[in-house]
């Protein structure tokens, strides 16, 4: 006898969270130690085999670890009803509390930018290009391209986010910045520094 609504619902649900965690680049540890559990404990929500991921309360407590929200694990899971996946998050954008999803851009390309101060020096210099993808979210110490709502475009190192603020560094080991998520109209992950 299946333990929730089936097992096969069950598991299609874990596969969501899996991708979800997957997306936003992180361990089953590092997702598990952000809402003070193993990774043990989060594989077997993964995985299916703990019932409570049906639950509103769970879907919410796990997604919140992933900087995410549950309506973004409803996105990654397929409709069962027509058969068809819902398509992955492509980009992110600021809602005020969580970063919904967001147009990416054309097709998906990486994006480039040249830096022009030596802020990050000396993770990167003054001219090194910087490739990022929009849409791919920054593991601890990766760096990353800001777009500000008022225009603004950062580079900085991705330290750590919760529902209201998103923490990164000038540089290793430098002065750490605290920006609100209302303020953030996109985040992406830096995947290539290109030296001339």
């Amino acid at each position: 006898m299946p333990r929730f609504e089936s097992d096969s619902d069950a598991r299609r649900l874990g596969d969501a969270l899996a991708r979800l965690r997957r997306e936003r680049g992180l361990s089953q540890g590092e997702a598990g130690r952000r809402v003070g559990m193993t990774s043990q404990g989060w594989g077997l929500y993964e995985s299916g085999k703990r019932p409570g991921l049906f639950r509103p309360d769970v879907q919410r407590r796990l997604t919140t670890a992933l900087d995410a929200t549950p309506e973004d694990l409803a996105l990654q899971t397929p409709d069962s009803a027509e058969g068809i996946a819902a398509p992955a998050a492509q980009g992110f954008e600021s809602g005020g509390r969580a970063f919904l999803s967001g147009p990416a851009s054309p097709g998906g390309a990486t994006r480039h930018l040249q830096l022009s101060n030596d802020d990050l020096a000396p993770w990167a210099a003054s001219g090194v290009v910087l490739a990022y993808e929009p849409g791919r979210w920054p593991r601890r110490g990766q760096g990353c391209v800001i777009e500000m709502r008022d225009g603004a475009l950062n580079v900085r190192l991705y330290e750590q986010a919760d529902a209201d603020v998103v923490i990164v560094r000038d540089g290793p080991g430098q002065r750490e910045e605290r920006l609100a998520r209302a303020d953030i109209r996109s985040l992406s992950a830096v995947t290539a520094r290109l030296e001339g």
